[in-house]
């Protein structure tokens, strides 16, 4: 039986660290600000950006939702952006995803300032990532990096396969773990014999969006499985890539979804910002 991985608990603790350390930065006249930009009336973003907005209340970081309607345009979000990174009480600015189709995300997220970045998407975070540099690191592969180490599992000589190639989890989740002396293998939807690859594994990470991609049959034996996807089954529930319940028996340890790598994504943009508050006032 495998042990559960609970994001909901790390991630609550993580938050609990982070309240101190807000408390201790309160003290010497800083407030941790973040900005988040919401454009449209996504439901599931705006499902997202209540959870955002929770957490930095339970931590002390000053935070605002800047709504803008979809029919803005690309320059007035771009000229709104830029004024922000010119406010100093401004520490964070996370532009949530999707944006509407007449806007370019790329050119958008390149005109957020790296210092301010705490998503850690800006192509100069990802290259300082890459090549090993003090950065902001993608807040959901950073979550998922805590997750292992706070749980106690050794990533140094183990071998990962990591199914998915996404810029935002597959790709630098990959990185990251290399940094950690893990050997990696990369996978993705169009992998033939995806099981080839992935019962050779200690760690998996698999970050597709696929119900029922990973099962028992594609695991070894003591695996630890790290679900990163969310997904609507046709009953309508919460899901992720991998087949929970056929898993939890041959793993050593898994996460759940919901309540997995998710909490630990919104705790790792607090850690995030209260670190740019931090560099701010070097």
């Amino acid at each position: 039986m495998a042990q559960l991985i609970d994001g909901k608990q790390i991630a609550s603790d993580i938050r609990q660290e982070l309240k101190e350390e807000v408390t201790q930065l309160q003290k010497a006249g800083i407030r941790p600000g973040l900005m988040v930009i919401f454009v449209g009336d996504n439901p599931a973003s705006q499902s997202y950006i209540r959870g955002k907005v929770r957490a930095a209340t339970e931590v002390g970081i000053a935070s605002e939702v800047l709504r803008m309607g979809a029919d803005i345009t690309e320059n007035q979000l771009l000229n709104r952006i830029e004024e922000l990174n010119q406010d100093e009480a401004v520490h964070g600015i996370l532009v949530q995803l999707p944006l509407p189709k007449h806007i370019d995300e790329l050119k958008v997220i390149e005109a957020i300032s790296p210092e301010k970045d705490v998503d850690g998407f800006t192509p100069i975070n990802v290259g300082k990532m890459m090549t090993g540099l003090e950065c902001y690191l993608p807040c959901t592969p950073f979550g998922i990096m805590q997750l292992l180490e706070r749980s106690n599992v050794t990533i140094d000589g183990k071998h990962v396969v990591v199914i998915g190639r996404s810029n935002i989890v597959g790709k630098p989740v990959s990185m990251l773990l290399q940094r950690a002396n893990a050997t990696v293998t990369m996978c993705h939807s169009r992998t033939p014999d995806l099981a080839t690859f992935t019962r050779q594994a200690d760690i998996i990470v698999s970050a597709v969006g696929r119900v029922g991609l990973i099962t028992a049959d594609h695991i070894k034996e003591g695996a630890v499985v790290i679900d990163v996807a969310m997904n609507r089954n046709e009953e309508g529930k919460l899901v992720g890539d991998v087949v929970f319940d056929e898993v939890f028996d041959k793993a050593s340890a898994i996460t759940p979804v919901p309540g997995g790598v998710g909490p630990m994504t919104i705790a790792m943009l607090m850690h995030n910002t209260i670190e740019a508050a931090k560099r701010g006032s070097e």
